[in-house]
């Protein structure tokens, strides 16, 4: 019975994913560390009728999309090789910039737990704290000058406790959890996006239109200067060939007898 029940929800699955890749165009291939279910359920609900999220084991998910290539999906073999550690697919059909910062906005707050990596610096700042004087020991141990104050323990110093990256032993996410410093947010993070047959990194959403245009109007005035040097005529290079030639006639039309109309306006403002 529980076999037939397998079957059934791994065929469900398979039409699932296979229904979301024909209504969607876009994907976001986004990391589930720290994430808890409840945290996932409302992030959920916050991206309904925007998005949709699946979640699945990535051997599962793997192999339900080399079926899809198999039936001529063969561009899906970009998301198929990123279903790697701890991940799942948000699809959608919402601009991709919008729908990233949403992701990204879904955070909760978090304490700090050991083995994990400090996502930014954490500082103590000095003063008198709620621990009791028994954590005096404590303080000691992880190296925080303190003393008693009308029965509470004050830190003396400005402490740096975390560097970002460094990782967090039990003692340092005791102490914050102690002092109720939930210093870290864990989310939802995109680390690759689907679009119609291409993949990138979601960082190609931070481009603007007026950072392409510039970079575009770069490359093309550089394309035109390397041909104009070498004599090699390009699509880039012409227009300025021409204005060149143009103004090398008007040179010789204003120091000699001859004249063409363009030329006419300009020798006649030079004869006053």
């Amino acid at each position: 019975m529980a076999s037939k029940k397998s079957k059934e929800r791994k065929y469900e699955l398979a039409d699932q994913l296979e229904e979301l890749f024909d209504n969607y165009s876009k994907l976001f291939i986004v990391t589930v560390d720290n994430v808890g279910s409840d945290q996932l359920h409302n992030i959920r609900i916050a991206m309904r009728g925007k998005a949709v999220i699946y979640c699945g084991k990535n051997t599962q998910m793997r192999r339900l999309i080399r079926t899809l290539e198999e039936k001529g999906r063969t561009e899906l073999d970009k998301v198929r090789n990123a279903c790697k550690l701890n991940v799942a697919l948000i699809f959608t059909n919402e601009p991709l910039g919008e729908m990233r910062d949403m992701i990204l906005n879904n955070k909760k707050p978090s304490a700090a737990k050991a083995g994990a990596s400090a996502q930014c610096d954490v500082n103590i700042e000095k003063g008198v704290t709620a621990l009791e004087p028994s954590m005096t020991s404590f303080l000691q141990a992880l190296n925080i000058s303190s003393k008693i104050t009308k029965g509470s323990i004050e830190i003396v110093n400005d402490v740096e406790l975390l560097k970002k990256g460094q990782k967090i032993d039990a003692s340092q996410a005791a102490l914050l959890q102690k002092l109720d410093i939930t210093p870290f947010e864990y989310g939802l993070v995109p680390i690759g996006v689907f679009d119609n047959g291409s993949m990138f990194s979601p960082e190609v959403l931070d481009i603007t239109d007026d950072q392409i245009m510039h970079m575009f109007s770069s490359c093309l005035k550089n394309t035109a200067i390397i041909s104009m040097e070498f004599n090699m005529p390009t699509i880039a290079s012409v227009p300025y060939s021409i204005m060149l030639a143009f103004a090398n006639l008007l040179a010789v039309a204003v120091e000699t007898d001859a004249t063409f109309k363009e030329a006419e306006a300009i020798k006649a403002y030079l004869s006053k």
